[in-house]
Parts: C-alpha cells; sequence; structure tokens
C-alpha cells in the first residue's frame, strides 16, 4: 500500500442551471487544472453539470439527452485524473441525484444520494429516487465514500460508509446560503466525524442561481472535528488537500483556513453575488433602478454598483409635490458617491393628468391612499419604459418589513425584475447600509438617521401606518421564520393589539407577494420558494 498523500483538486466554481454544455467545459476545465496540480482526484459540486437546482428542466426529454451526452463527453476526454461530479442519472422513468467517478474513460463508480430534503426551499422527493447504498472506491490505495449534500445531515449514509469501510468521507454539495449557516455546516459535519472517527472533506457550491445563493466556503475536516482548511466564501476558488495516512488512518494536511465572515459582511456579499450573476446569467447589459434619497435605494444602488459596475447602472429621481430637498439632494448625493448614471425625471404631469381622467369617477371622494398609489405606478410605468427601452432590467428596492405586510404598490414600487433587498429587514437594511459606508462612503450618513418616508402626502412618515421597526421586525421574525401564534409572540412581551395587527397584515396581503418579483434568500425563509402560504383563507391569527 502507497504512504504518499492522498491529494484532492476542490473545484469550488459558479455553474449555471440548464448550461450543461458550459458547465461541462468547466468540469474538463477543473479535470485538467486538477491533472498539473498532481491530484488524485478531482471534485466538482453537486448536480455540477445540470446545474443546481435544475427543478422541472429535469423532465425536459432535450435535457435529459444534454445530461447524458455530456457525460459521454467527459468519458471521452479521458484526463488522467478521477474526477467526480455531480449530474441528474436517468435510469427508465427514474431520476437519481448522483455522483458519478470518472475513471478511465467510463464511469467507474456511481453514488445515489440517498437523502433527499423536502423542507423549505429544498423539493428533490419531486424529481429524485433515493439510492439506497454507500459507495465506496479505491483512489491510491485509500477507501474513500462517495456522499451528496443531504447524505451528511443524517447520521446513516455516513454510518454506512464506515461499515462498509471507508477511510474517509468525500461530499459534494449545493447547499445554499443563508445567516449562519456555516456553522451549522461546521456543526454537522463535526457531528459526522465524530460518529464514524473519519476525515470528512466537504466541497461546495458557489454563485446565484434566481433566489438562491450559493456561498462556497467549502472546508475539509479532521477526525476529531477541527476545521483543517476552508476555501474563502463568496468567490470560485480552488484548493489542492491532502489525506496522509498517519498510523494506517487517513489524516488531513492543514492547510488555509479562511477567516470567517461577520454577518453583515455575509449578507452583504451574497446580495452583491446574487445580483450580480443574476444579471449575468441573463445577459442583461446593466440594471435601472428609482433612487428616492431614503435607505433602501440607497443601499439598492450600493449594491448594484457593487455588483456590476457604476457603469451598468441607472439610478433615476422621480420626484412630486411630496418630495423633500433633502430627498433630492441626498439622492443626486448618493449618485455622485457611487459615480453612476442619474437622471430627474417628474411624474407631477402625469400625476395630474392621472388624475384629471379620473375627476369624474372619484368625484365625492376624499384623498387617500389611492392617489399615493397612483404616484407610485408612475414611476413605475417611467422604469419600465426606461428598462423596455435600453434592455437595463429594473431593479426594485423594497425590504422585507414592507413585502411582509403590504406596504408596497403592485404595479408601482413592486415592479421589476429582481428585487435584491427583498428578505432583508428593515433594522437589516440599517445594519447593512452601515456596514457598507464602512467600506467606503456610498450613503450619506442622514439617509439611515432620518426617520423613513414613503414621501406620497404631506409630512408622512412610515410609523404612521406601521409600528416601528424595533417593533415590527421581531414579530415578524417570529411568525414567519418560527411559525409562532398571537399568544407566542405576545409571551414575548409584544402588545397583543400590535402583534394581531401585523399578522393580520401579512396574511391579508399574500395576493401581492404572490405577483412580486424574485429576490435573494438570506433568511431561515424567505417569501418565494419556501412561503407557501394560501391566498384565501378563513384562518384568523390568534
Amino acid at each position: 500500500m502507497s504512504h504518499a498523500p492522498l491529494r484532492l483538486f476542490l473545484a469550488q466554481y459558479d455553474l449555471c442551471v440548464g448550461d450543461v454544455d458550459g458547465n461541462t467545459s468547466r468540469v474538463l476545465e477543473a479535470s485538467e487544472r486538477g491533472a498539473a496540480s498532481g491530484a488524485d482526484i478531482v471534485l466538482l459540486p453537486e448536480l455540477a453539470l445540470a446545474g443546481y437546482p435544475p427543478e422541472d428542466l429535469l423532465f425536459h426529454s432535450g435535457f435529459r439527452r444534454q445530461v447524458q451526452a455530456a457525460v459521454r463527453r467527459l468519458c471521452d476526454r479521458k484526463p488522467g485524473v478521477d474526477v467526480v461530479v455531480g449530474y441528474p442519472e436517468y435510469q427508465g422513468s427514474e431520476i437519481f441525484n448522483s455522483a458519478a467517478l470518472i475513471r478511465g474513460g467510463r464511469v467507474y463508480a456511481n453514488h445515489r444520494k440517498q437523502a433527499l430534503p423536502n423542507y423549505r426551499v429544498f423539493d428533490e422527493k419531486r424529481y429524485f429516487t433515493a439510492g439506497q447504498a454507500p459507495t465506496l472506491v479505491d483512489v491510491k490505495g485509500a477507501r474513500v465514500a462517495l456522499l451528496v449534500c443531504e447524505d451528511v445531515w443524517t447520521p446513516e449514509p455516513a454510518r454506512a460508509a464506515r461499515a462498509a469501510g471507508a477511510e474517509a468521507l468525500l461530499v459534494i454539495n449545493a447547499s445554499p446560503f443563508q445567516m449562519n449557516k456555516q456553522r451549522e455546516r461546521e456543526a454537522v459535519a463535526a457531528a459526522r466525524v465524530a460518529d464514524t472517527g473519519l476525515p470528512l472533506v466537504y466541497l461546495n457550491l458557489i454563485g446565484g442561481q434566481d433566489e438562491l445563493v450559493f456561498d462556497g466556503n467549502s472546508f475539509v475536516m479532521a477526525a476529531n472535528g477541527a476545521v483543517t482548511q476552508r476555501l474563502p466564501a463568496w468567490r470560485e476558488a480552488e484548493a489542492v488537500v491532502e489525506l496522509a495516512r498517519v498510523d494506517g488512518r487517513l489524516v488531513p494536511v492543514p492547510g488555509e483556513v479562511a477567516t470567517e465572515l461577520s454577518e453583515e459582511a455575509s449578507v452583504y456579499a451574497a446580495l452583491v453575488l446574487g445580483v450580480r450573476d443574476y444579471v449575468g446569467k441573463h445577459r442583461f447589459p446593466g440594471v435601472v433602478m428609482g433612487l428616492s434619497g431614503g435607505v433602501d435605494s440607497a443601499l439598492t444602488l450600493a449594491i448594484a454598483v457593487d455588483a456590476l459596475g457604476a457603469d451598468r447602472v441607472h439610478a433615476v429621481m422621480m420626484p412630486s409635490r411630496y418630495t423633500s430637498q433633502m430627498s433630492l439632494d441626498d439622492a443626486r448625493a448618493e449618485a455622485d458617491l457611487l459615480g453612476v448614471k442619474y437622471s430627474v425625471i417628474s411624474i407631477e404631469g402625469m400625476f395630474d393628468a392621472t388624475l384629471g381622467a379620473l375627476t369624474g369617477e372619484f368625484a365625492g371622494r376624499k384623498p387617500d391612499i389611492t392617489e399615493e398609489n397612483i404616484q407610485s405606478r408612475c414611476r413605475g410605468v417611467l422604469l419600465m419604459g426606461i428598462s423596455n427601452k435600453t434592455g437595463s432590467m429594473l431593479l426594485t428596492t423594497g425590504n422585507k418589513s414592507e413585502m411582509a405586510v403590504g406596504y408596497a404598490t403592485l404595479y408601482g414600487d413592486m415592479a421589476g425584475g429582481f428585487a435584491p433587498i427583498k428578505d432583508c429587514s428593515k433594522l437589516m437594511v440599517y445594519r447593512l447600509s452601515k456596514y457598507r459606508n464602512g467600506l467606503s462612503a456610498a450613503i450619506p450618513p442622514r439617509v439611515i438617521d432620518r426617520p423613513p418616508s414613503a414621501e406620497l402626502r404631506d409630512d408622512q412618515k412610515d410609523t404612521d401606518s406601521l409600528p416601528p421597526y424595533e417593533v415590527l421586525d421581531p414579530i415578524l421574525e417570529a411568525f414567519i421564520e418560527e411559525d409562532l401564534s398571537v399568544d407566542d409572540i405576545v409571551a414575548r412581551g409584544f402588545e397583543r393589539a400590535t402583534v394581531g395587527r401585523v399578522l393580520e397584515m401579512v396574511k391579508r396581503c399574500e395576493y401581492k407577494r404572490r405577483q412580486a418579483p424574485p429576490g435573494i434568500r438570506i433568511s431561515g425563509r424567505a417569501f418565494g420558494r419556501d412561503w407557501r402560504y394560501p391566498i384565501t383563507s378563513g384562518y384568523r391569527s390568534r
């Protein structure tokens, strides 16, 4: 038996759902780079050939043929190094989420994912059949087990691999980001290595895919639970990992351990990468967005510039009779600080014309929220017009607190193609704004400090319609992420009337959220793929 270290090449790559040819080329690139590094085995992420999650593309016959052709293409190239790549394996009417080890021009070993997640954003039982057995392969005299993502979140697959004689666990993943997710991953990995006494290599995906964003953060863990190597978060990375044989056991050779980021740094990086990949993978030339002088649009502007560059961002201020001079000045300052194209287009003419057209219909009725919504929709028309004419995608600027309680206008400020801060509470918006200013000046301090206002009527404040965000956001988090009842939330010290009112607002506005653009998921439960409340419901919160 050889006593030279087992060398693994980790390819933490950003892959694109549905681009089977492009993804296959990236796999071949990794294979060549891994072989050049002297690696014995190259690892790529879960479902690397298809991209993750491929969803109903899996059912399309043309997609199936492309995946099968990609596997043949990889086998034909014979890169001279073992390659572990995730792919959808088709077997008659069944589909498996599999990891193929390609060696010598053929699929030498094939592991079918045993644990299929079907909660929150995951819906794998809709598509895949679960595998039933561990998969072990000899590589350079070492007996290693192949596992796929959720296989390490339950104990049985790792235990079965250990019982079959595995000396190390190699896990390929597409684990999406949410706050504090890396600590959770490493805690789960620590439980597996403690249970099996085996070292674990965890390779994760990087990149944005619709609402999901993948942070990388791949790592190696020794049998004692120590992280011996960690790849950086939020960017593509490659690394060579060595497993040395010491006293008959495989032991990771310590490598570089990337520093854990703060919560604000991680969330901000998630938003930047999510915007960059959404715009880039759709091949939009740039983005356009409304700039109001408020904190939400200011933060969205900074994210867009950091994601795409100032030359691909167009900010538009659309004042009305209610827009303050402070907002005009601050919006201009934000655009100047970040160096973006900046336009000012008044909505007064559109607003007056609309009210004039509706004079007969509104006769005898006092002004109310209707006139506020008309202003927002005038702005939506202008922004969508610019988007259509230039091809730039429209970013919306609403936050999670607003989306939860319906403090947003359908076909107005909700109109757009992507919502970067859709899953950020208002309090998180303030935290991220301060964090971004700590990197370089981007948002005038008084934009963060001033009371928030939609400026759709005289002297308007958000607190005219909503509880203070210091009260609103914890109530929303308790309901949305923890599924707590009114009684449960009141027990935390909140007034019953306020809790009941907030929860009814959330329930009443589900129809709006169904029509909102997608946005980046950063919490444990975001509006979108992991929020499935009925629009029509007789349930009363209590």
